[in-house]
């Protein structure tokens, strides 16, 4: 039993949702609102149920008081998911959002709205399932819970990425399976660019794969207009190896198009940029004649 559950069990009659403490990383998502909260669990909860039908008995919980001293503490949560709500009445670090901000992939209008909130909730994975992709689910069902209760963004600080909290509101297009088989680095993964002085072409760098048990990537690119390429073959190449459980090493190589492969190397001293405590790999990019012949690999 986890902090959350002791606190519910000394407050409340009802039995209350149980936490649990994971080892090792929590996975956790952040979510703003452009003004202070007006939500409510019974509100919360109802919203949830009506989510999908694997929620439709999900519960909320939030500990008496919190709510009304503006830091919301609560669980909310179904089946095997649980879901600890931590909320505050002011801003995230204003660093922390332009970390995942700045790189992210939509309008500079709804940029300035999330970079001028109000409020944040940070939501942590504290449920009994294993796969860390449904962790990840869990964790954006809430998100799309709150889109619907003012929130306006979903942040992934690990990730370095966000998105508008609306991609994850109920709707025609959005269900659990949806999530589970969208882009890794859509959210669950960041992908950013950067221009290094000096250096021609542009860097793409994935961040946060390391939550998911896989190596992050980076590309340089010949321009931005490879970024659309090299996020699909990251994604695709992040979800190959979820899927399978297949791990990549510096050297290894694979086909990741009709005429296209790759060839991984560890990030040399001078590519500051890609360090990292956690495993990361060059993908260099070739034609197959190219590595037929030993022709240096190129963008």
């Amino acid at each position: 039993m986890g902090l959350f559950s002791k606190l519910f069990s000394k407050t409340s009659a009802s039995e209350p949702l149980i936490d649990h403490e994971i080892e090792g990383d929590v996975l956790s998502l952040q979510i703003v609102f452009a003004r202070e909260f007006q939500f409510d669990a019974t509100a919360l909860e109802r919203t949830l149920r009506g989510y999908s039908s694997e929620t439709k008995k999900g519960s909320c919980q939030l500990l008496s008081g919190t709510l009304e001293q503006g830091t919301p503490l609560g669980l909310i949560g179904w089946g095997p998911h649980v879901v600890r709500v931590i909320g505050f009445n002011q801003p995230m670090p204003s660093a922390t959002v332009e970390t995942c901000v700045g790189p992210a992939h939509y309008d500079q209008q709804r940029k300035a709205q999330v970079r001028a909130h109000a409020a944040h909730v940070v939501l942590f994975y504290a449920g009994r399932e294993e796969s860390r992709l449904e962790q990840y689910v869990a964790l954006a069902v809430i998100a799309g819970v709150l889109a619907e209760h003012g929130a306006i963004a979903v942040l992934n600080e690990a990730a370095h990425t966000s998105l508008p909290a609306a991609v994850f509101a109920k709707s025609d297009d959005i269900t659990l399976d949806s999530l589970r088989t969208m882009p890794l680095p859509l959210l669950f993964i960041g992908m950013v660019k950067y221009e290094v002085e000096g250096t021609p072409g542009v860097w793409l760098r994935t961040y946060g794969a390391h939550l998911l048990g896989l190596a992050d990537f980076a590309h340089l690119a010949s321009g931005h207009d490879q970024g659309e390429k090299t996020f699909g073959i990251f994604a695709n190449i992040l979800t190959y190896q979820l899927k399978s459980g297949a791990r990549f090493a510096a050297g290894h190589t694979a086909q990741v198009g009709t005429d296209t492969f790759m060839k991984l190397r560890a990030p040399d001293e001078q590519e500051y940029l890609l360090d990292s405590d956690h495993e990361i790999y060059v993908v260099e990019f070739a034609s197959a004649s190219e590595m037929n012949t030993g022709t240096p690999v190129t963008a």
